[in-house]
C-alpha cells in the first residue's frame, strides 16, 4: 500500500525526493502520514480535494479486502 501511494505522489508532484511516507500500523487500522515539501501540497490535495480522495478511495478498496482500514494524512 505504501508503494501505491509513493508511485502515485511522485508522479503528481515537482520534487518527488521531498516525499516521505511513515506508516503506523495498529490492529485494524493502518495510518500512513504523508509529507511532501509546502509547494506541492496543493498539488497532492487537487481542487476542492478531488485528488487526494481519489487516493483515499483507492487506499479504501485494497485495505477492505485485507479486513482492515486505511487512513490517509497529508502533514504540511
Amino acid at each position: 500500500m505504501k508503494e501505491l501511494i509513493e508511485f502515485i505522489v511522485k508522479a503528481l508532484v515537482d520534487d518527488p525526493a521531498a516525499i516521505d511516507i511513515k506508516e503506523v500500523a495498529g490492529d485494524k487500522i493502518t495510518i500512513f502520514e504523508l509529507r511532501a515539501s509546502k509547494n506541492d501540497i496543493g498539488k497532492i490535495i487537487g481542487k476542492k480535494g478531488r485528488t487526494a480522495s481519489a487516493i483515499r478511495t483507492l487506499m479504501n478498496a485494497i485495505s477492505a479486502r485485507q479486513g482492515k482500514r486505511a487512513v490517509l494524512e497529508i502533514i504540511e
